[in-house]
C-alpha cells in the first residue's frame, strides 16, 4: 500500500469513528507505530487531523467530505512548500486576496498575521484558518460551493467587487503559456478571474503536475501573472516561457530549518 493510500484509509477511519489510535491503526496496516505516526503528523501539518494523546480527531475546521478529497493529498509537500515561500513574497502588502483551492490553504498557514493586513477570501477553510488571528479577514459570502467549501455567484463577486488589491493569490488547475490560467470549475474561475483585474500584482501558486495542463475554464492569460510560485519538477520549457513573457518564477524547495520534514516524506515504510 502507498503511504497516500494509507492516509486516505486514516482520513476514512476518521469519519466512521471520529478518533483513531496509533497501536490500532498500525496493527490493521502492518507497519509500525513510527509509520503510523508520521502519517498523522503529515496529515495534521496539511491541515486534516488534530493530533491527540495516542491518537487524531477530525480537524473541525475542515469539513469530511474535503478532507477525503483525494486531490487535496496529491502533491501535499510541494503544496505547502509553495505555500512556505509565497507567503514570504507578500512583503508589506496591506490588502490581500486568497484564492480557492488546496495549495492557496498551505498559503494561508504561513501567511505572516498583522494588524494592519486585510485578507478577502472565497475559501471556507481558510476563513476559519485566518479568523483568530490579528489580521482583518473578509470572507465573500454566497452561494457555497459543497466541494471545496467555496463561497461563489453573484452575492460572492458583489462582495468582491467592493475592494482593490495590493496581491491576489490565486491557485491553477492548469497553467500553460498558450491557455494562461484555466480551472475546473466555471464559477471559481469567475471569483478568481475577478480578483485579477482588482489587484495591482498577481501570484500564482502551481505545482509542477498543474504546468502544461489545461482545464475546464478560463480565467486569465499568462501574461496576467506577476509571479508563479512552482516546485523544482516542474516542465523547463513551460518555465522558460513563462520567463518570457516577464513573468517572475520562483521554485520552492526546502528551507534549511525544516530539513528534518523531507527526511520524514522519503522514509516511507511499505506496508
Amino acid at each position: 500500500m502507498l503511504a497516500v493510500d494509507r492516509r486516505l484509509k486514516i482520513l476514512e477511519t476518521v469519519a466512521e469513528e471520529q478518533t483513531i489510535q496509533v497501536v490500532e491503526l498500525a496493527a490493521r496496516f502492518r507497519v509500525s507505530e513510527m509509520t503510523i505516526r508520521r502519517d498523522i503528523k503529515r496529515l495534521e501539518r496539511d491541515g486534516f487531523l488534530r493530533r491527540t494523546y495516542g491518537g487524531a480527531t477530525a480537524h473541525l475546521t475542515r469539513s469530511l467530505d474535503l478532507a477525503f478529497n483525494a486531490r487535496a493529498l496529491q502533491s501535499a509537500r510541494e503544496k505547502r512548500l509553495i505555500g512556505m515561500a509565497a507567503a514570504r513574497l507578500v512583503g508589506e502588502a496591506m490588502s490581500l486576496f486568497i484564492g480557492i483551492g488546496t495549495t492557496c490553504e498551505q498559503f494561508g498557514r504561513y501567511v505572516r498575521a498583522r494588524p494592519d493586513l486585510t485578507v478577502v477570501t472565497g475559501s471556507l477553510p481558510i476563513a476559519s484558518q485566518l479568523g483568530t488571528r490579528a489580521m482583518h479577514t473578509v470572507v465573500l459570502g454566497g452561494a457555497v460551493r459543497r466541494d471545496e467549501l467555496s463561497c461563489v455567484g453573484p452575492a460572492a463577486r458583489a462582495t468582491l467587487g467592493r475592494y482593490r488589491f495590493d496581491v491576489a493569490v490565486i491557485g491553477a488547475a492548469g497553467l500553460s503559456v498558450e491557455a494562461g490560467i484555466t480551472d475546473m470549475v466555471d464559477e471559481e474561475a469567475d471569483i478568481h478571474r475577478e480578483a485579477i483585474a482588482l489587484a495591482r500584482r498577481v501570484i500564482v501558486l502551481a505545482d509542477a503536475s498543474k504546468l502544461g495542463q489545461v482545464a475546464f475554464a478560463n480565467v486569465a492569460p499568462a501574461s496576467a501573472i506577476s509571479v508563479l510560485v512552482t516546485d523544482a519538477g516542474a516542465d523547463p520549457l513551460q518555465l522558460q516561457g513563462l520567463r518570457d513573457l516577464g513573468i517572475e518564477v520562483v521554485l520552492a524547495t526546502a528551507p534549511l530549518a525544516s530539513g528534518s520534514l523531507a527526511v520524514d516524506d522519503q522514509q516511507e515504510e511499505p506496508a
